[in-house]
């Protein structure tokens, strides 16, 4: 080959090297979004997630105002209840990293396309809008969340099926609508969800007294037990009644695992008691605290799906005296090192039930609504509490005896003895034996 065709084709070469560059180079342009952020960029630039005192959600009807204060994080629409801050922490670092995977290009007349239409009848096309503001009221950032991609996408659509996403508007940025990698799934309009769910812990029971359905200073029963490990026994059983354990070792751990389902606000509290039917329980423990418990059915709420009726809740609020020892008593003759594992294992203590105590009255003067479940033990009445009653000893009437009413004459037992063979008599003995 001559020195002049090795030249031709280097020329050649670079010209196709060249068209294949220009070509990917406008593939990738037609198919680039000319939006403000893109792919691989965060949602948000510069985002200041620390200086967020205020968070506010929406959906159609549906609010949802957390406030930061002095006491920390709290849920407006529950009277200023405790927030979940946990919760609140996930949602602001999840904003503040969230990265773009693609940018769409989109007036914001087309929103309702990407489920951001505030006036749609459906839940799913209405959209989520997220304020966050400062502590002066200044807004940091405006967010309406629509569609994931999964609940958007379908074998024709460009934006894949299957991959994780939700489709998401800056309202600071009108280049267009952008599709994240996260899917915010906590992101939601519903109160209950944003509460502190820290609730009532009750250990070590010494003793339960229970009222009467409506009448609360009346005592339906009472059980109590000598040791933290012991059974509980009826208060005044009799001796012919047997109690029930399946009834009574459920109380051995009341409330050690409760849990709320909603705040009831103060506006709506009272009338959500059904009062003939409130009871009280006095709940006393070993280590000297005595909590009052008062529950009851609460109304049933209207429901927009009739052939699925909510199931029964109940209302609850509780009080709780006493105070945490100071000091250990120290048990006669006890060895230094016997002392200091049991001064240790008492501080610890001590300090648990510190923190339990001072969370129980956080809950003082609210009204929560619970399960049935959480309750139940409670609502047995005495008899449900006994197993058997042996019935008292009376005497039984001969059934064999005639002209008993209500019964039929009996015929008489006859006793017949079978045959008995008798042997043959032996032989006489003609020898004169």
């Amino acid at each position: 080959m001559s020195k002049k065709q090795v030249i031709v084709l280097w020329i050649v070469a670079a010209v196709l090297i060249l068209a294949v560059v220009v070509v990917k180079s406008s593939k990738s342009e037609a198919f680039e979004s000319a939006t403000a952020r893109d792919r691989g960029d965060t949602l948000l630039p510069d985002f200041p997630a620390e200086q967020v005192a205020k968070v506010e959600i929406k959906r159609g009807d549906d609010t949802v105002t957390l406030t930061k204060g002095e006491a920390g994080w709290t849920v407006a629409e529950r009277d200023a209840y405790p927030a979940n801050v946990s919760n609140i922490n996930d949602l602001l670092r999840t904003v503040d990293e969230v990265k773009v995977t693609q940018g769409i290009e989109a007036d914001p007349s087309f929103a309702p396309r990407f489920g951001m239409d505030p006036e749609a009848t459906d839940e799913e096309e209405k959209g989520t809008d997220l304020v966050l503001s400062d502590a002066s009221g200044k807004e940091l950032a405006h967010l309406t969340f629509g569609k994931t991609l999964e609940a958007a996408s379908n074998p024709m659509s460009p934006f894949g099926g299957g991959s994780s996403g939700r489709f998401v508007m800056n309202h600071a940025d009108e280049s267009g609508v952008y599709v994240t990698s996260e899917v915010f799934p906590t992101l939601t309009v519903m109160v209950e969800r944003w509460l502190d769910d820290t609730f009532l812990k009750v250990e070590k029971i010494q003793s339960i007294q229970v009222s009467k359905p409506g009448e609360e200073n009346e005592t339906a029963w009472e059980v109590t037990r000598d040791t933290e490990n012991g059974d509980f026994s009826l208060v005044g059983k009799a001796d012919n009644e047997e109690l029930d354990p399946t009834a009574l070792n459920p109380l051995k751990n009341l409330f050690s695992y409760a849990r709320f389902e909603d705040v009831i606000p103060a506006d709506k509290a009272e009338a959500i008691w059904k009062k003939d039917q409130r009871q009280t329980a006095v709940i006393k423990t070993f280590e000297g605290l005595t909590y009052h418990v008062t529950f009851g059915p609460a109304e049933k709420e209207d429901t927009a799906d009739a052939d699925a009726p909510a199931p029964e809740s109940y209302a609850m609020t509780v009080t709780v005296t006493g105070e945490v020892p100071k000091e250990r008593k120290k048990a006669e003759g006890e060895t230094e090192e016997a002392a200091k594992e049991a001064d240790k294992a008492f501080d610890e203590r001590k300090k648990a039930l510190e923190e339990t105590l001072a969370n129980t009255r956080k809950l003082e003067g609210r009204v929560f609504k619970v399960s049935k479940y959480t309750v139940e033990p409670l609502l047995k009445d005495r008899t449900g509490l006994i197993k058997s009653a042996a019935p008292a000893h009376t005497a039984q009437p001969n059934p064999g005896m005639p002209g008993l009413p209500g019964q039929a004459p009996r015929r008489p037992v006859q006793a017949v003895t079978p045959p008995i063979q008798i042997p043959p008599m032996p032989p006489a003995n003609d020898g004169g034996e």
